[in-house]
């Protein structure tokens, strides 16, 4: 029988963070809400601590801010800081599309078609959850494939500042990304077309920032 060994602290830790993070931007804890420790550990079924430590993390990632002795909440929705985070991760993943191209295999594109399939159909239906989901599969693999961690660290710290505009836009009956820009992508990747594949990467980052602009 093996033996039941505790859970690491910086496991709840992480569980806590992605947890709220996923509130966060979902919009189940609205911009402007405090948050307190002992409500959310409740919820999650965690101890103070480990949420105690969620917080500091997403303060520093900017979904938080925090008056110390006064409150924690979550930040406001701000244009320039969705601006800012669109250019950093757009950059990150020029830099992986042009390191990952030479590298795909036939099955890497096919996850990418694939994810594509998954974010054009959940366009159509309205389910921003799914099609924001399915859009982070289709980059990820290019992601992985250059194996470059920083990068890959930068975009995952970053990426749910844009996130949360993006699903609120979505979610008022705004247009969201066309699957047309994921399928030039896809085709110049298939073509082993890197400067092309680059192109349309900051394509489709620069309307991240358009849409902070229309904010």
């Amino acid at each position: 029988m093996q033996t039941l060994r505790p859970v690491p602290r910086t496991l709840l830790r992480d569980r806590a963070c992605a947890a709220i993070r996923d509130a966060i931007v979902a919009g189940e804890i609205e911009p402007g809400a405090v948050v307190r420790d002992a409500d959310l550990a409740e919820r999650l079924g965690l101890s103070r601590a480990p949420v105690r430590e969620a917080f500091a993390r997403l303060v520093e990632e900017g979904l938080l801010e925090s008056k110390p002795q006064s409150y924690t909440r979550v930040t406001p929705l701000v244009a320039a800081d969705v601006r800012d985070a669109a250019a950093v991760v757009g950059a990150m993943h020029e830099l992986v599309t042009r390191v990952a191209v030479p590298r795909l295999r036939e099955t890497d594109l096919d996850g990418m078609r694939a994810a594509n399939e998954r974010f054009a159909a959940a366009v159509r239906t309205g389910d921003v959850d799914e099609a924001l989901r399915a859009d982070d599969e289709l980059h990820h693999v290019l992601v992985r494939v250059s194996g470059n961690r920083a990068a890959a660290a930068t975009v995952a710290r970053y990426t749910p500042l844009i996130r949360r505009l993006e699903r609120q836009r979505f979610g008022e009956g705004g247009s969201c990304r066309s699957a047309g820009l994921h399928e030039r992508l896809i085709e110049a990747c298939a073509a082993a077309d890197v400067d092309g594949a680059v192109q349309v990467t900051a394509d489709i980052w620069r309307t991240l920032a358009d849409l902070a602009d229309a904010d």
